[in-house]
C-alpha cells in the first residue's frame, strides 16, 4: 500500500502498511521482560497502589512528550537517528556532523541492548520448549529449577537455543518492515494479550488470590511520602516505553504525513501499562495462593520461581506452556524492535538491500551474544544504566531544543485537527529532557532504576 506522503517510500525504504501495525509494533517494542519480570515485584515491595500512582503519572508523562517526541522525529528525518540528529544540527548550526555523529550513540546502544536481550530470548525459546515437552515439570523443586537455570544462563550454556532465537528473529526481519516486523506483531501481540488474560483469570479462581489482589489495590498514602518509590516508578515507567533515541525513533521513520503520533502514542502507552497489570495480577495473586511474598525479580523469577509454583497448581502443565509461549511473544517482539534500528543504519550509510544489512548486523549479533553468555547481567545493565538515557536525552535535546519549537510542533501536529496545546512544548523540552537525564545520573548513583 503505497503512500506518497511517507518519506520513508520516498526515499525507497518499507514503511508500515496499516495504522494498527505501526501500533502494535511499538506496543510490542514496549511490552517485555521489564512487564513481567521487574514490574510485579516493584509493584509488590514498595506497596501496590502507592507504587502504581507514581508509575501512572511518568507513564502519563513520558508518554505524552518523550514517546510522541521520537516518533515524530523519525517522521520528520524519514529516517535513523545518525540522519535525524543531522537534520537537527543542520537546521540550527549549518552543519550535520555533530550531529550525525551523536546519533550513533541510540545506534550502538540498540544493538548492544538487542545483542544482550538475545541471549534472554535463548532462555525463553530452551523454557518453552521444556513447557511443552515436559522436561521442565519433571525437577523436583526450586533448587532443581536454580541448577537448571544457572547451567542454561553459564558461559556457552545456552548455545543452540539462542542460534535458534536469533535465526528467528532475523528470519522475520528478512521481510522488512510491512512484511516482516508489522505482521509478526499483529499476531504475536494480541496472542499476547489474550494468554496473560487467561492466565490472569485462571489463577483468580485460586484459593487465596484474593489476597494477592488486596495487596496490589490497597494504597498507602504514606508510602508516597518514599522518595524510593517515585524514584523507582519513574525508572520503570521510562524503560517500560522504550524510550532510546533508536528503537521507537525508527519505527516512527516509516509512518506517513497522515499519521496522528499522538493518539498512537497514547494507544502504546495504554497497552504498555495493561501488559505490565495483566503480569502483576497473574504473578502477584498465584504468589499468595501459595502462601509467598514476592521477593524476587529479574530472571530468577520467571526461570526458577515461577515455573516451580506453576508446575504444583492444578493443570500446571498447561500454565507452564501459556506462561512461556506468552513471554516468548513480548521477548520476540522488543528483539525485532531493537534490532531494527541498527539494521536500517546499515542500509542508510552504505546504501545496501536489506538482506545484506540484516546478515551483516545478524552476524555481528550472533558472535558478540554467544561470546557474552556468561557475563549477560553486566552486559545488559551497562545498557540500561548508561546508553538508554544518553541516546532518550539526546534525541529529546536534538528534537525539542535543536530542531526548534516552529518546527517541533509542526511535525508533531500533522493530521491532528485540534493541535495540542499549549502545554506540550514546555513540558517536553524541560520535562521529558530532564527526567531522561535524571534516570541516567540517579541511576549510575545507585546502579540502575530499571
Amino acid at each position: 500500500m503505497s503512500n506518497p506522503s511517507n518519506p520513508a517510500e520516498k526515499a525507497g525504504r518499507d514503511s508500515f502498511r496499516s495504522r494498527w501495525g505501526f501500533i502494535l509494533a511499538c506496543i510490542g517494542s514496549a511490552v517485555g521482560m521489564g512487564n513481567i519480570w521487574l514490574f510485579p515485584t516493584r509493584l509488590a515491595k514498595y506497596g501496590g497502589a502507592t507504587f502504581l500512582i507514581p508509575y501512572l503519572l511518568f507513564v502519563l508523562l513520558i508518554g505524552s512528550t518523550g514517546v510522541i517526541g521520537e516518533m515524530s522525529f523519525g517522521r520528520a528525518a524519514g529516517a535513523g537517528p545518525i540522519d535525524a540528529f543531522g537534520m537537527a544540527a543542520q537546521r540550527r548550526f549549518g552543519s550535520s556532523k555533530a550531529g550525525r555523529a551523536l546519533g550513533l550513540i541510540p545506534v550502538l546502544g540498540s544493538l548492544a541492548l538487542a545483542i544482550g536481550y538475545s541471549v534472554v530470548i535463548g532462555w525463553i525459546f530452551k523454557y518453552a520448549w521444556g513447557a511443552v515437552t515436559g522436561s521442565i515439570l519433571d525437577l523436583a523443586d526450586v533448587e532443581a529449577f536454580g541448577a537448571l537455570f544457572g547451567q542454561t544462563a553459564s558461559a556457552w550454556g545456552n548455545t543452540v537455543w539462542q542460534i535458534i532465537g536469533m535465526v528467528a528473529c532475523f528470519a522475520v526481519m528478512a521481510f522488512g518492515v510491512g512484511g516482516g516486523i508489522e505482521k509478526v506483531n499483529k499476531v504475536l501481540m494480541p496472542l499476547f494479550f489474550l494468554l496473560f488474560l487467561v492466565l490472569a483469570v485462571y489463577v483468580g479462581t485460586l484459593p487465596g488470590a484474593a489476597e494477592g489482589y488486596r495487596y496490589i489495590f490497597v494504597l498507602n498514602p504514606k508510602g508516597l511520602l518514599d522518595p524510593m518509590v517515585w524514584v523507582y516508578a519513574m525508572g520503570q515507567a521510562f524503560f517500560s516505553l522504550s524510550v532510546a533515541g533508536n528503537g521507537t525513533l525508527i519505527y516512527g521513520s516509516y509512518l506517513s504525513k497522515t499519521e496522528n503520533i499522538p493518539s498512537s502514542a497514547k494507544m502504546v502507552a495504554i497497552f504498555d501499562t495493561v501488559a505490565a497489570l495483566l503480569a502483576a495480577l497473574v504473578i502477584i495473586p498465584a504468589m499468595a495462593t501459595a502462601g509467598e511474598q514476592l521477593s524476587n525479580s529479574g530472571p530468577g523469577l520467571m526461570f526458577i520461581f515461577l515455573p516451580n509454583l506453576f508446575k504444583a497448581m492444578p493443570g500446571g502443565r498447561v500454565i507452564v506452556v501459556i506462561f512461556f509461549v506468552a513471554v516468548l511473544f513480548a521477548g520476540m517482539t522488543s528483539l525485532l524492535n531493537l534490532f531494527e534500528a541498527p539494521i536500517a543504519t546499515v542500509q542508510e550509510l552504505f546504501h545496501l538491500k536489506r538482506i545484506s544489512a540484516v546478515v551483516i548486523i545478524g552476524v555481528i549479533g550472533l558472535a558478540v551474544g554467544l561470546g557474552i553468555q556468561g557475563i549477560v547481567s553486566g552486559w545488559m545493565d551497562v545498557c540500561s544504566i548508561y546508553i538508554c538515557p544518553v541516546g532518550a536525552a539526546l534525541a529529546g535535546i536534538f528534537f525539542y531544543w535543536v530542531y526548534g519549537k516552529d518546527s517541533c510542533l509542526e511535525q508533531v501536529n500533522l493530521a491532528r485537527t485540534k493541535p495540542l496545546d499549549a502545554w506540550f512544548y514546555p513540558l517536553a523540552k524541560y520535562g521529558f529532557c530532564g527526567i531522561a537525564i535524571l534516570v541516567l545520573i540517579v541511576g549510575a548513583a545507585m546502579g540502575g532504576i530499571g
